[in-house]
């Protein structure tokens, strides 16, 4: 018996099949970096069309979580993907350097500052600190397969972007948008600074609930109401009010009922006393229900507007509050009649301003009541709830009282209850200079994806206040600002001086700001202005990077095509950069505005340490590596919650292995073959290598657009299906016997070696910007392309533009094969039932007949005998349908039984077919006609399979 091994084509590659990523990764980054590849794409990209992915910057401070992780995979997906269209798409990654928690990590090293440490010495400990923090992330980033500008980043931190910063503030001032003011803000008593919009968070709070009576001294209030009988009723009369922040009654100085709204006067009993109380009358049942009042009489009705300026007794203290009419008031829950306290409020404190009220604030920055505040004085704000209570009761003006469960603002970081605190803060006003109009605008002009993200900003947008930007901080840009130490009023050079200011920090950093004695500006001007102690919202630090990066680094050329961040940043970095792009350029900062969804557990909980469900990327590199946690990203739809577990991830490692095992095949297919000495003419081809490269082309067509589209999902879906179905299922199945048993140099081994050759260097592409570890392993294992020596890199090029189409109609073209991998999957299915009724054993012992509809069978015809090698049986032949024996089995392709026997003749010992003419040629009587023409002779010759 001859050994014929060494007459077939045998597979052979370097690429391993197991992909061993968690080891292999680091090495490839050790590579790339020592080679400075990004520099070799920038230098490929030069004089291309920009594409600018602004990235937001991450927090420096502490690792990096699955969320980053997220953020940044899919903007190197999209860089990635861009520069494979030939853009010139730099990416420098960022870190938000300044703030609150780098200072709090730091005074648990050092102390606080002005205390055991200078201030000066302090924003050094924190610029250390905040270095370090950059340095790790960026180190866990890069392993991800990011590639960016990492040794060139942007940190809000560097004395160039602080000094643009400051810029930023100038141009601001400049355009009229920045004002003083005594404002409520967000106040967390913990930080003792003003919190920002996206600062800030909502959580459930048990609060008390308490219905208060403000007693009016004069009884000529009841003319007001025009009566129901002639009976005006007895007893005090008191206007009552609901709230479930009972500190704030002492800075209560007025009372707001709306002027359009009813009110009743109602006769009632509290403790054995008749009373007179008054309330929306929308709200007067619920009210009594609240009470438990069963015996009530409503006396009269007036409009709120009736009621202007009445003054009533202050349930606390020895003064009166007038009635004060106001919008804001509704009746959908309460009295009808709110308590106003303008330091406390953004409401209070506009209808307060219209009526010249007193903005009391009678608390401290650590949430404390000042030392003169009667009757709480020392005591917190929350602790002094319970001692109001008391109070009011002990002055019979507590009417109800009862513990609340609801949704209350919390500060981000501590998780504790925020208050609202009036206090001299620096604003960006929203409707001094038409700001709000002019984002509105700008916003409708900008791309939003998803497009629910419009919507969602623009509320946000028309409901917010002015703009706080000030905080009272150390580590932070200064408000580079001189006001008159009287009046308060800017410096009238203030535009000038920002200027100055920045050109010294350019050179020394924010410290040189605070050890400006400020006679070196503003020489004699210095005995009468101050300088502004307050450093920058950090909101301003990263919101203003559209001027103090982009605008200022010379790779970027205009403004940013996307930004890239989590559904919160509508409030957040979205929003702080629409409003300083428009109130300084009059434009919006971006073209498109992308977000994600958050990373969830199977529960769909959030990731948190205190749950224990926090997944971190280091532990999936290490074990799966990151071309896994790339593929899971790209194969999410992202911009929903995201869910993660072990389950999920285990998932992605059999798709991975799926992709690579296919690319192994296609490689390790190519042995031997030169594209610049063995490619086959796209019409010389075999008519099934012409199909498969015309899928391919018109499959990259799709894969393109859904890069175009930032719908990863479907890049990774079609690819998946297309190593599964068209190529795993049906191609390379069918190809094998031609691969292996064809002449080596014939037709038709080399016509599907070019087609796998140009599906491979097409495929190689396609999985770049997500599998990139993976794609510059197949590239460097692919052969040298017919133009001479490949690029070092896959990331360096374009698309494969090697791909043909068929024209459309082509006799058998698309619409052919597709239907015949339907009837190929019909005979797979027969054969797998007469393999367990054991009429064969494998297919190749197998000959099919197929009984077609005489449409059917004319298609089915147009292969000849080379229809068995698409059915991998020994024999295949048509008949009309009439023909089908009561055995044969029905398919679901219309007009199609099939039946199969086992096929007559002996084995090849080469191919392994079953044929008759075993034993006819004597020098090989172990081969068939076929195999003796592939070894001896010139070559079968295939013509459609």
């Amino acid at each position: 018996m001859s050994d014929y091994k060494h007459t077939l084509n045998l597979p052979d590659t370097s690429f391993a099949m197991k992909g061993n990523m968690a080891n292999r990764e680091p090495n490839m980054l050790k590579d790339w970096a020592s080679k400075d590849l990004y520099a070799k794409i920038r230098a490929a990209k030069k004089g291309k069309k920009s594409f600018i992915l602004h990235d937001g910057p991450p927090y420096a401070n502490g690792n990096i979580h699955l969320g980053h992780a997220v953020n940044k995979i899919l903007k190197d997906i999209i860089v990635k993907s861009k520069t494979l269209s030939d853009f010139n798409s730099p990416f420098v990654p960022g870190w938000d350097c300044h703030g609150l928690p780098i200072e709090l990590m730091v005074e648990k090293k050092v102390g606080k500052p002005g205390h055991k440490i200078s201030a000066s010495d302090f924003r050094k400990k924190c610029r250390e600190y905040a270095a370090k923090q950059v340095n790790g992330q960026r180190e866990d980033f890069k392993r991800l397969g990011i590639f960016a500008d990492w040794e060139k980043p942007y940190l809000t931190m560097d004395f160039d972007t602080e000094a643009n910063i400051i810029r930023s503030l100038g141009k601001i001032a400049e355009n009229g948008h920045l004002h003083q003011g005594f404002k409520p803000v967000h106040w967390c008593t913990d930080c003792g600074s003003s919190l920002a919009e996206a600062e800030v968070e909502y959580k459930d709070k048990q609060s008390p609930a308490i219905d208060v009576k403000f007693t009016i001294n004069d009884p000529a209030v009841a003319d007001k109401f025009s009566l129901l009988d002639t009976q005006a009723g007895e007893g005090d009369i008191g206007i009552v009010i609901w709230t479930t922040t009972p500190w704030t009654l002492p800075a209560n100085r007025a009372i707001s009922v709306h002027p359009d709204v009813e009110y009743s006067l109602v006769q009632c009993e509290i403790d054995g006393q008749k009373q007179r109380l008054i309330f929306a009358t929308d709200l007067v049942s619920s009210c009594m229900e609240r009470f438990g009042f069963e015996n009530f009489q409503t006396l009269g009705l007036c409009k709120g507007n009736e009621l202007e300026l009445v003054q009533c007794q202050h349930p606390l203290y020895d003064f009166t509050v007038p009635v004060i009419l106001g919008d804001h008031v509704t009746t959908d829950s309460g009295t009808g009649c709110v308590h106003t306290a303008p330091g406390h409020g953004v409401e209070d404190f506009v209808v307060g301003k219209l009526y010249n009220l007193e903005v009391a604030n009678p608390v401290g920055a650590n949430g404390v009541y000042l030392e003169d505040t009667p009757l709480v004085a020392g005591q917190h704000v929350f602790k002094a709830n319970a001692s109001i209570v008391e109070l009011l009761k002990e002055k019979g003006a507590l009417v109800h009282h009862h513990a609340l469960e609801h949704s209350y603002p919390h500060c981000w970081r501590h998780k504790t209850p925020l208050i609202f605190r009036a206090t001299p803060q620096w604003f960006i006003s929203m409707d001094n200079k038409g700001l709000r109009q002019d984002s509105l605008n700008e916003i409708e002009k900008t791309q939003w994806i998803p497009d629910w993200g419009q919507r969602r900003i623009e509320s946000m947008v028309e409901g917010r206040p002015d703009w706080c930007i000030s905080r009272q901080r150390t580590w932070g840009v200064p408000m580079a600002l001189f006001i008159h130490q009287d009046t308060g009023a800017l410096h009238p050079r203030s535009i000038e001086l920002i200027e100055e200011v920045a050109q010294r920090v350019e050179k020394e950093g924010i410290q040189a700001w605070f050890d400006l004695e400020p006679s070196e500006l503003i020489g004699d001007d210095a005995k009468e202005y101050i300088k502004v102690p307050d450093t920058l919202d950090v909101w301003f630090d990263s919101g203003t990077t559209h001027e103090s990066v982009i605008n200022a680094r010379e790779e970027f050329d205009g403004i940013a095509d996307l930004y890239l961040e989590g559904s919160d940043q509508h409030r957040g970095w979205f929003m702080s950069s629409m409003i300083s792009s428009v109130a300084m350029n009059g434009k919006a900062p971006y073209k498109q505005v992308l977000t994600h969804g958050f990373t969830v557990d199977v529960k769909g909980h959030k990731m948190s340490k205190s749950l224990g469900n926090v997944v971190e990327p280091s532990s999936i590199t290490k074990t799966l590596g990151a071309d896994i946690l790339r593929l899971w990203t790209a194969s999410v739809n992202y911009t929903q919650e995201i869910t993660v577990s072990d389950e999920i991830f285990k998932r992605q490692a059999d798709a991975y292995r799926r992709i690579r095992n296919t690319s192994r095949f296609l490689l390790s297919n190519l042995n031997g073959f030169e594209p610049a000495n063995h490619t086959v003419a796209f019409d010389d081809m075999v008519a099934l290598d012409r199909w498969v490269v015309d899928k391919a082309a018109r499959l990259q067509e799709e894969i393109i657009s859904a890069y175009d589209e930032y719908e990863f999902h479907v890049v990774v879906h079609k690819l998946m299906n297309f190593c599964t179905n068209e190529l795993g299922g049906f191609y390379l199945d069918i190809i094998k016997d031609r691969q292996y048993t064809a002449k080596s140099d014939s037709n038709a081994r080399r016509s599907c070696q070019t087609a796998m050759y140009l599906i491979a260097e097409a495929m190689t592409a396609w999985m770049a910007p997500i599998l990139s570890f993976t794609a510059q392993e197949i590239w460097q294992a692919l052969p040298a392309p017919a133009e001479g020596e490949r690029d070092e890199f896959v990331f360096t090029g374009v698309w494969f533009d090697g791909l043909v189409t068929m024209p459309e109609g082509s006799e058998l073209g698309n619409e052919y094969w597709t239907e015949l991998l339907q009837v190929r999957s019909e005979v797979n299915r027969t054969l797998e039932l007469a393999r367990k009724e054991k009429v064969v054993g494998k297919a190749l012992e197998a000959q099919v007949t197929l009984f077609a509809t005489s449409a059917l069978a004319k298609k089915l015809t147009l292969l000849g005998d080379e229809l068995r090698f698409v059915l991998i049986t020994s024999s295949a032949t048509i008949e009309e349908v009439s023909q089908a024996p009561e055995g044969a089995t029905a398919t679901e392709v219309e007009g199609l039984w099939v039946s199969v026997s086992a096929a007559e003749g002996d084995k090849c010992d080469r191919c392994w077919h079953v044929t008759a003419d075993i034993g006819a040629n004597e020098k090989h009587p172990e081969l068939c006609g076929r195999c003796i023409t592939n070894v001896d002779g010139e070559g079968e010759v295939r013509q459609f399979a």
